[in-house]
């Protein structure tokens, strides 16, 4: 596992954590905004994670196709790239 991965699981793992916890501050009806503050959190974990993962997929799985120049293969992956980035844009 690529140290990008490694910090993304972390991040998953930390954001499911604080999702338990979320949830029974809701259930035991919490004040709202400490639990939007926690949603938050997991928010920008979430990102993190993703670009992370971005990241490794870049510096190996695009990279390799590109060192390989394997362009069918690049014409894939680039529109895969912009169809999240598109994604990623409209929320």
């Amino acid at each position: 596992m690529k140290e990008n991965q490694k910090k993304a699981l972390i991040s998953l793992k930390k954001a499911r954590t604080s999702i338990d916890k979320i949830i029974s501050t809701i259930e035991d009806d919490k004040y709202c905004i400490d639990i939007i503050q926690q949603n938050l959190a997991v928010i920008w974990l979430i990102k993190s994670s993703n670009l992370k993962l971005l990241e490794n997929h870049l510096w190996t799985c695009f990279l390799t196709a590109a060192k390989a120049n394997d362009s069918k293969k690049l014409d894939t992956m680039i529109w895969e790239l912009l169809t999240i980035v598109k994604i990623a844009q409209n929320k």
